[in-house]
């Protein structure tokens, strides 16, 4: 889950800076604290979906386009246990 936070602050960070928002300025738009801010874009924290769609909401852009998708890579399911029938 670790790189999940880090690909996500990576794309809000993108995101804010291609929208021209200084940290700071994007922190006071969403009203989130500046410094919670910088540790979201470092990956240090995991959001809840309610930042995610407020983040989202003050970029102007859907959430999933925050995301990163399971088939970049950079998110790694867990093995699945597969259940074999005993004869």
């Amino acid at each position: 889950m670790e790189e999940l936070a880090i690909s996500l602050g990576r794309a809000i960070r993108e995101m804010r800076r291609a929208n021209g928002f200084s940290q700071d300025g994007f922190a006071l738009a969403a009203g989130i604290d500046r410094s919670y801010m910088g540790r979201i874009e470092r990956g240090e924290v995991s959001i809840t979906l309610d930042k995610l769609y407020r983040l989202a909401a003050v970029l102007g852009c859907e959430p999933a386009e925050l995301l990163p998708s399971i088939s970049s890579g950079r998110l790694q399911s867990p093995p699945r246990k597969v259940k074999t029938k005993l004869q």
